[in-house]
């Protein structure tokens, strides 16, 4: 293979046999070159400067600088794709939120027992994850965006509008960017964001304190009203129903839909079924092209979407799907989408917006 293709990584990880282990499984991908290890941030500071790797595994428990010290400086000072090796604990759960919130592109959750087979068969995720990690757009964050404030002239909330949201890789930060600035009179919003169980109770919670909605993971039967946010559990798909009283979500555990559950593609195509003209479809950044074929479904009846535009997508697998399957009315910078979720919302008119 030429060099030029091959993805140089360094893996950071204070255990040498993680370490071991992440190397041999790494390099059984001829696409990857694992060109060091380092036990702590402060080698791996050095080795970053010398062998300039193009992708990171990055452990959060380690001596000297926690990882998410490290990362932080890392993405204040020379942003790299990282791809962190968690604990699949609750507080190894909230330490990897916290990452994915730093600039952490995705994660993989470290086997609770048997390390050297549970890795094994974690070779092909961490391999994909790495690779998909190379061509992440990684930049130094933003700083805090201002909130929306209501608008001046609003009309009631409609009862019969809904907004879904669908994301991957990079959509945890792209997510909270949209909701932590909306004001709380805004339609019912249903999200899948693919994440293992655990994972989702701990983002939805996580959102609800940096937001003015009422953010929480769904359970089955949950009404999704004005100022409510519903996330997709880990593990299970999640669809929306409606009835004489508005919607509501069908939680239940079923097959992998493009691989995923919950599946981008299961909300998308239930929203398309029960709201129609009413709904706003939204996909965002992302590996692969889960909810790409349901979004041209909500389109096709009558829904207004939009994909987030490549310029702002950590990767932009799914919008780019989507965009290719002409699924999307609008392309839109991930800035932009707070305030055109309001205006949709407020009963504004998009088809100005859309033709620019």
């Amino acid at each position: 293979m030429n060099d030029e293709k091959v993805i140089k990584v360094l893996v950071v990880d204070d255990s040498a046999l993680m370490r071991q282990l992440l190397t041999v499984l790494l390099q059984q991908d001829p696409s990857i070159r694992v060109v060091g290890a380092a036990p702590d941030p402060y080698i791996a500071r050095e080795k970053i400067k010398h062998l300039r790797p193009d992708v990171l595994t990055l452990d959060i428990e380690m001596p000297n600088m926690d990882g998410l010290t490290f990362l932080e400086n890392l993405m204040r000072l020379n942003p790299l794709p990282v791809v962190m090796v968690s604990s699949l604990t609750e507080k190894g759960a909230d330490a990897t939120l916290r990452a994915l919130a730093l600039g952490a592109v995705d994660f993989v959750a470290k086997p609770r027992s048997n390390l050297r087979d549970g890795m094994q068969e974690l070779a092909d995720e961490i391999c994909a994850k790495v690779r998909m990690a190379s061509r992440a757009r990684v930049q130094a964050r933003n700083p805090k965006p201002k909130p929306i404030a209501e608008p001046l002239n609003r009309s009631p909330l409609s009862r019969e509008r809904v907004v879904a949201i669908g994301a991957s890789a990079g959509g945890t930060q792209a997510i909270a960017e949209i909701l932590t600035v909306l004001p709380e009179h805004i339609p019912g919003i249903a999200i899948v964001q693919h994440m293992p169980p655990k994972f989702t109770a701990l983002f939805a919670a996580n959102l609800k304190n940096r937001s003015r909605l009422d953010v929480r993971e769904a359970k089955n039967g949950d009404r999704l009203e004005g100022g409510v946010v519903l996330v997709a559990p880990g593990g299970c798909q999640m669809a929306l129903r409606r009835d004489a009283m508005g919607y509501s979500v069908h939680v239940y555990t079923g097959e992998p839909v493009n691989r995923h559950q919950p599946s981008v593609d299961v909300l998308f195509d239930s929203t398309a079924a029960c709201a129609g003209g009413e709904a706003l479809g939204i996909i965002l950044t992302g590996m692969g092209n889960d909810g790409a074929k349901g979004l041209l479904t909500m389109k096709q009846a009558g829904s207004y979407t939009i994909a987030q535009d490549e310029a702002t997508s950590v990767i932009f697998g799914m919008p780019d799907q989507a965009i290719k399957l002409g699924a999307a009315k609008e392309i839109l910078a991930l800035d932009r989408m707070a305030q055109r979720i309001v205006q949709w919302g407020s009963g504004g008119s998009l088809a100005l917006a859309a033709a620019r």
